[in-house]
């Protein structure tokens, strides 16, 4: 286990999850992957923002996303918690082709506790967080659970 991949001594640690999905009933697809995310072992739900509809990002022309941001409490690592997000969009449909495409259901793990993880599986905090402005409002509605 590296050493981000320690739990705190707590054994428990907040994260932040964006959800966001622009293919068929996509409130459905988020109603769904906040139900899945409350299943996880080791794992509950804290706060979820409110859902707002975007503009895609990128080149490709698409349908407007609904997003949404969670938060929860995790004794999972890191790499367990994304390969769980992604169970949960693979149990939506959801298919990796090309980046940027359209998507039933699109988890990204956002923050990780202070924790900062850079390798090819997994980049914390993510990349695009400064850039997505919706994230940063999400952020800000469910910082007041955060402790």
């Amino acid at each position: 286990m590296s050493n981000a991949d320690a739990p705190p001594a707590s054994g428990w640690e907040r994260a932040y999850i964006a959800l966001g999905s622009n293919l068929g009933d996509r409130a459905a697809y988020l109603a769904g992957a906040l139900e899945a995310l409350a299943q996880l072992p080791e794992t509950r739900l804290v706060a979820a923002s409110r859902v707002e509809e975007t503009a895609p990002l990128g080149v490709v022309p698409q349908p407007c996303y609904l997003n949404q941001m969670v938060l929860v409490e995790t004794r999972l690592s890191p790499r367990e918690l994304l390969h769980a997000c992604r169970a949960i969009e693979e149990a939506a449909g959801r298919i990796r082709r090309t980046r940027w495409e359209s998507r039933t259901l699109d988890l990204d793990l956002v923050r990780f506790g202070c924790r900062t993880i850079t390798d090819p599986e997994l980049i914390l905090p993510h990349p695009e967080l400064p850039n997505r402005e919706f994230w940063q409002r999400e952020l800000t509605e469910l910082r007041s659970y955060d402790q």
